[in-house]
């Protein structure tokens, strides 16, 4: 068993998370789509990195409409990714080499193959049928209220066996489960259970705050202020205050259930929070170290690259949060890869480290994305290409999700940077094979070697992974910060986030005493900060 919760400093909060989109990683059987037993052949590689947890996107059975975010079985793999075996020889790779597996368990829906909504939708009386959101229209045979889905158009479907709408959230084929039924719940820990008997070290929980509804179905009320944090703005999802369809009070309890299990078997769990108030939502879902350990929004996987932004999304976390604690992301298998979303177009391999050197200096556990080592950029994939729902229906404007989902490059010196020997499933652009695994590896001055080193660097300062932080006031293209951990001196930070030398006074360097070894150029002379385009400084203070 892990560190029980109430634990001053659970080994998780000194973990670093490695996200494995499936799909992308390592195709073994050339059928252009990675699989179970293509990750396994990588563990050597996410080892190399440094990381600690590896967290698999949904590798479960599915009919793919969003690629295995609507699961038809929880307790089994799809035979596109392998087999349970395939999956008992990953967790034990894995184990061996020290990291630890999290899975992805998408609970607020299912498919609409899933023999659970199979039944559902058969009869207003089976013994299923209150397992999902069912309505009546009104009078006018309209949907029951406002409430729109994340994809696109009206949150209701109408279904024709039973002449009612179902609820769906995303797609019209991943209807909501009812998370009201007693039954529901333990359903979906049973299938939880099911994966930590076979080694499971822990669990993303995704869309975790959508498990509740209103149970009145009231409409929400226009928002006061335009949601482009979760969606963008050509997306009229934003444009309500979504108050009744999602973060309901009832959902703490059953994250407490949740978190019950997990302690049983000593498994960590960290929630995806997509909400009008994602910190204050983050904060209550991780405090009292009873409900989940960890939680991340969309705050940092916007477009927005300040110091003002960042500074301003930590500080409101720990203001707002006692004793919870938070994962900061900066890229996902959802947004925009974050080589090209915080470069205004002026992306550079140091644009990539100072990104990483960032990420690992706040309070928090990080949550790095495949690839985001590699410095990829967006992929530019073509209208006739798509394969993402969410970007066919709000084309052009936005684009969708493949546009980080492209295949992992390993190599320049094969087809399709040595993914697949097949076709693959989205197309592996030109410039992502010139930053292929290969070559960044005998490169030591590449963004691979960089962020090995520095995930390695960064463990021999727990002020970084555990200490308190504070930032400071300084020109905007910088962000200063100290991390202060009890009985060790101090660390201090300062980053140039832009792309221009930058030289500044900053009275708090005095008397500090320079950090090597991090990889990332600055200097402090005195109290005079002086650091090239996004460069950095580190430095030891008592």
């Amino acid at each position: 068993m892990t560190a029980p919760s109430h634990d001053k400093n659970p080994w998780w909060r000194e973990a670093i998370i490695y996200q494995v989109y499936p799909r992308s990683y390592l195709d073994t059987n050339g059928d252009g789509v990675g699989d179970l037993p293509g990750i396994t052949a990588k563990l050597d590689y996410i080892a190399s990195l440094g990381v600690d947890i590896v967290w698999l996107s949904p590798f479960f059975k599915s009919p793919m409409k969003d690629f295995g975010y609507d699961i038809a079985d929880y307790c089994d793999v799809d035979p596109l990714f392998g087999t349970l075996a395939d999956f008992d020889a990953l967790i034990a790779k894995a184990h061996s080499l020290g990291l630890k597996i999290m899975i992805d368990q998408v609970m607020a829906h299912t498919a609409e193959t899933h023999p659970w909504f199979v039944e559902s939708r058969s009869s207003r009386d089976n013994p299923k049928a209150d397992w999902y959101v069912w309505s009546d229209p009104l009078p006018d045979g309209n949907p029951p209220n406002n409430w729109l889905s994340v994809f696109g158009g009206s949150a209701w479907q109408w279904d024709s066996r039973r002449k009612q709408y179902y609820m769906h959230n995303f797609l019209v084929n991943q209807p909501q489960v009812n998370f009201h039924n007693p039954h529901v719940q333990q359903a979906h820990l049973d299938s939880l259970r099911f994966w930590l008997e076979r080694g499971v070290d822990g669990v993303r929980m995704d869309a975790c705050n959508f498990h509740f509804h209103d149970r009145t179905l009231r409409s929400n009320p226009p928002a006061l202020v335009r949601d482009t944090s979760t969606v963008t703005d050509v997306n009229p999802y934003g444009m309500q205050a979504h108050i009744h369809d999602k973060t309901q009070p009832e959902n703490i309890a059953f994250l407490q259930r949740l978190r019950k299990l997990l302690d049983e078997y000593g498994a960590v769990a960290i929630g995806e929070v997509g909400a009008d108030d994602s910190l204050a939502v983050m904060a209550d879902y991780t405090s009292g170290g009873d409900k989940l350990h960890m939680a991340y929004s969309f705050n940092l996987l916007t477009p927005q690259f300040s110091s003002r932004h960042i500074r301003r999304q930590v500080e409101e976390f720990n203001a707002r949060v006692k004793d919870g604690w938070a994962s900061w992301s900066v890229g996902n298998h959802d947004s925009i890869r974050v080589a090209t979303r915080w470069s205004s177009g002026e992306w550079t391999p140091a644009l990539s480290k100072l990104v990483l050197a960032l990420q690992l200096s706040l309070k928090g556990t990080p949550c790095l994305y495949q690839g985001d080592e590699l410095a990829l950029p967006e992929a530019d994939v073509p209208y006739e290409l798509l394969q993402d729902p969410y970007g066919i229906t709000f084309w052009p404007e936005f684009k969708g999700r493949d546009g980080c989902r492209t295949p992992m490059p390993w190599t320049n010196e094969a087809p399709n940077a040595g993914f697949t020997s097949g076709k693959p499933w989205l197309p592996v652009p030109p410039e992502h094979v010139a930053l292929a695994e290969a070559g960044q590896d005998k490169d030591p001055q590449s963004t691979l070697n960089f962020a090995r080193n520095i995930i390695k660097w960064r463990r021999t300062l727990p002020q970084l992974t555990r200490g308190e932080i504070v930032f400071f006031d300084v020109p905007e293209q910088a962000l200063a910060l100290r991390r202060d951990e009890e009985g060790l001196p101090s660390v201090l930070a300062v980053f140039n986030v832009t792309n221009a030398p930058l030289s500044f006074d900053w009275p708090e360097a005095a008397g500090a005493t320079k950090l090597e070894g991090h990889g990332l150029p600055g200097d402090v002379d005195g109290t005079t900060v002086t650091l090239p385009p996004y460069g950095a400084w580190f430095g030891k203070i008592a």
